[in-house]
């Protein structure tokens, strides 16, 4: 089974960007996407074999998510169940037989950190969500994490300590995600690599000289760890400031 994950920056203009074509090339089970930043009904995503879960923010053009799945699933929700965090689309759910997906896009500290104390609330609450899920059953989740876990998932780490994204407390809750239960499925195979990163800034030639972070993953209950056989990053496409990363896992 191939899973894709992608922060398109606003679906209405990937679209215009060879959204189609990634799509297809890239030829996932599920797909899911992070700041759609439209309504359903804002464009017509043609996708033959596809069912289709949106969750939109009330806010128009902001934030939200949307899942693409060849497979069906059992149930999908929407949102963490609290109405403090449930406004912004940022989180859809979908159980099958053998796994919760569960596909969210967390909100960003902004500059100054002026969203920071909400940031660690969120982290709590979602933290809890995941933990009760994989309760029942083992859980994947992918999306923008918004966080550089470590020195190495970014360019420049010096530079860049304490600001969003890469703060002391936003890498202490990933961590607690982590010994929650989970495994960072790229670092499972790549735990040392440089260079690998999924959001370049847009400013200074940053992805050409490939001056970016990683911070969209794919994280895996520990419990199913041993049957991923493939985890990527891929830069090479196009359309977004993000690019896809992917998970092959066998259930």
């Amino acid at each position: 089974m191939k899973l894709v994950s992608w922060n398109v920056n606003g679906l209405r203009a990937c679209l215009k960007k060879n959204f189609m074509e990634s799509f297809k090339n890239l030829d996932a089970d599920i797909f899911s996407l992070q700041e759609t930043r439209m309504n359903r009904e804002q464009a017509i995503v043609e996708l033959d074999g596809y069912s289709q879960y949106w969750n939109s923010a009330e806010k128009k053009g902001y934030s939200g998510t949307a899942v693409f799945t060849r497979i069906q699933p059992r149930s999908a929700t929407y949102g963490l169940g609290y109405d403090e965090h449930d406004h912004e689309g940022r989180v859809i759910t979908l159980g099958f037989t053998d796994f919760y997906l569960v596909n969210v896009y967390v909100p960003n500290s902004r500059r100054e950190l002026e969203r920071l104390d909400y940031r660690m609330t969120w982290e709590d609450a979602f933290r809890e969500y995941v933990q009760k899920l994989d309760a029942v059953k083992p859980v994947i989740i992918c999306g923008d994490l918004n966080v550089a876990h470590t020195e190495i998932d970014l360019r420049n780490p010096l530079a860049n300590r304490g600001a969003a994204g890469f703060t002391d407390e936003e890498r202490a809750k990933f961590n607690q995600l982590l010994s929650a239960g989970f495994t960072d499925t790229f670092r499972k195979f790549f735990p040392t690599m440089r260079g690998a990163y999924t959001w370049w800034s847009n400013f200074n030639r940053a992805r050409a000289n490939n001056s970016g972070w990683r911070i969209d993953y794919f994280l895996a209950s520990n419990k199913i760890a041993d049957r991923i056989s493939a985890a990527s990053i891929e830069p090479q496409i196009f359309g977004s400031d993000h690019c896809p990363v992917t998970l092959t896992i066998d259930f």
